[in-house]
């Protein structure tokens, strides 16, 4: 399994941006697709964005499309979630994961094996 660190939450203003970072360490970083999720208080985890092993294809929810950019660098064992023209609606713990199975239509928690600890992000209006 590999283990994954979050970083770069924090609170910001409506209609800013953040990029969250997530680090990888263990086995090969590159065999791995990634993916970011959020989760308010009471609810369930919800995906946000998928990014496939080499990083050639990317989903995105709907409320995020447009607004976020998933991406990776697997030199350095890391992928990134730019965030842009947030809003209030955003405010969450942002969570990285890993899938080791080839499919952009996995989008379930369940589909992920490795999850980081997940970094808070707020948007104040």
């Amino acid at each position: 399994q590999v283990q994954l660190v979050e970083s770069g939450g924090g609170l910001v203003q409506a209609g800013g941006s953040l990029r969250l970072s997530c680090t990888a360490s263990g086995p090969t970083f590159s065999n791995y697709a990634m993916g970011w999720f959020r989760q308010e208080p009471g609810k369930e985890r919800e995906f946000v964005a998928r990014i496939s092993a080499a990083g050639a294809l990317k989903r995105y929810a709907p409320s995020v499309d447009g607004r976020f950019t998933i991406s990776r660098d697997n030199a350095k064992n890391t992928v990134y979630l730019q965030m842009n023209s947030l809003n209030p609606e955003d405010t969450a713990i942002y969570y990285c994961a890993a899938d080791r199975t080839y499919g952009m239509t996995r989008r379930g928690a369940a589909d992920f094996g490795s999850w980081g600890q997940g970094t808070q992000v707020t948007v104040s209006s």
